[in-house]
């Protein structure tokens, strides 16, 4: 019902910046919260930033000051501005979004499949 494209991921040298984008589609009536999740590997997955609608961007105190969450609401868009990069910050991100879809009442959350992020030198 609803898919979800990041884009943005690549390889940075420690101190770089990356911008991630994730962009959903499908018949959604109203999305609640759209927010980025990292894996690394043989890690559990774990917040990063989380943007609910009508309320305040959280983050991970792992990276306050170093990553700012934002949305572009018309293109049903969420970003992630990841400055001053470490080698820790190596993982996928993944996005995820909960919204109301058109057929249903209540709402639902979805993934998207990931977008790699290397810290290195």
């Amino acid at each position: 019902q609803v898919h979800l494209v990041e884009s943005g991921g690549g390889l940075v040298q420690p101190g770089g910046s990356l911008r991630l984008s994730c962009a959903a589609s499908g018949s959604i009536s109203s999305i609640h919260a759209m927010g980025w999740y990292r894996q690394a590997p043989e890690k559990a997955r774990e917040l990063v930033a989380i943007d609910a609608t009508g309320g305040s961007p959280s983050y991970a105190s792992s990276v306050k000051g170093r990553f700012t969450i934002s949305r572009d609401n018309a293109k049903n868009t969420v970003y992630l501005q990841m400055n001053d990069l470490k080698p820790e910050d190596t993982a996928v991100y993944l996005c995820k979004t909960v919204v109301t879809i058109l057929s249903r009442r209540i709402p639902d959350e979805y993934w998207g499949q990931g977008t790699q992020v290397t810290v290195s030198s």
